[in-house]
């Protein structure tokens, strides 16, 4: 039953070592800005389209009835 922990296995790190932040370049700025511009747009085309329903019966046909009476 132990709860020795491990002891023939690796041992973990505690925290994650930090990445190295790479300098970015005017090309990469760009393209991080587009990215959050069209995130942004797709996120208002979203809030937009939420409350509105198509039209249901659309043109001159009216109310379609069966041929059944």
């Amino acid at each position: 039953m132990g709860g020795q922990g491990r002891e023939g296995g690796k041992v973990k790190p505690l925290k994650a070592a930090k990445k190295e932040k790479k300098e970015l370049d005017e090309d990469d700025l760009a393209h991080q800005a587009k990215i959050k511009a069209d995130a942004k747009a797709r996120k208002e085309l979203q809030e937009a389209a939420k409350g509105k329903k198509g039209p249901l019966n659309t043109g001159q046909q009216g109310i379609k009835k069966s041929g059944k009476k």
